[in-house]
């Protein structure tokens, strides 16, 4: 089997000053997994997949921008963002029409110009309305959901690696406080899919202090 590329720790100024400043923080902290950072994208994708074989099932993967493949890598299912979408879609379409077709027969059946009192064709813009707003304030929500966005706290913030990750790095977070893996388990998994700059991942506890 070829070996794997390795990632080599990162020397930038700015990235070292950010480990130093969580490292010599007096916050109280708790570890919660470990992170491994890679320069490129073809050794996220290969670490990724090794992650997945090695049945891992907490843990993440973090890039700067979309990585092609790196959902299949992770073995990820299918979206259902796209089926709420639809779903919801139609289900605005079915509003529009009972509001539509309920106005016109029942509360104010008004025959004009000798029309049915349920002429669809005059509501068509109603339904394609009804039909997109709730699809897209479906699709809103769900990404809310599904991705997790509504947290106002990441301990990839208080583990220094943000700045990285955010610009031109790549990550593989390794959480360790669902599953019981220790430290050296998680270091040791990273290690094996080349990865050469492995930090914990640590969240300050400053709030459970006055709880």
């Amino acid at each position: 089997m070829a070996e794997l590329p390795t990632c080599t720790a990162s020397a930038r100024p700015e990235e070292a000053d950010a480990g130093k400043r969580v490292v010599e923080s007096e916050a109280p902290s708790r570890t919660l997994g470990a992170i491994g950072l890679y320069d490129d994208v073809n050794t996220l994708l290969a670490a990724a997949a090794r992650i997945r074989k090695a049945g891992v099932r907490k843990w993440d993967c973090h890039t700067p921008y979309p990585v092609h493949g790196l959902d299949r890598a992770m073995g990820l299912a299918d979206s259902r963002i796209p089926y709420v979408t639809l779903g919801f879609g139609f289900l605005g379409l079915l509003v529009a029409i009972a509001l539509t077709g309920g106005l016109s027969v029942f509360q104010y059946p008004i025959r004009i110009g000798g029309k049915p009192l349920f002429s669809w064709p005059a509501f068509v813009p109603i339904y394609f309305e009804l039909f997109v707003l709730f699809a897209a304030l479906a699709t809103m929500a769900s990404v809310v959901f599904f991705c997790r966005l509504g947290r106002w706290h990441s301990p990839l913030h208080d583990s220094g690696v943000m700045a990285a990750i955010t610009r031109d790095r790549f990550a593989i977070v390794l959480y360790d406080h669902e599953e019981g893996h220790s430290q050296e388990e998680l270091r040791r998994l990273l290690a094996e899919t080349g990865c050469r700059d492995i930090r914990p991942l640590i969240e300050f506890v400053e709030s459970e202090e006055h709880a």
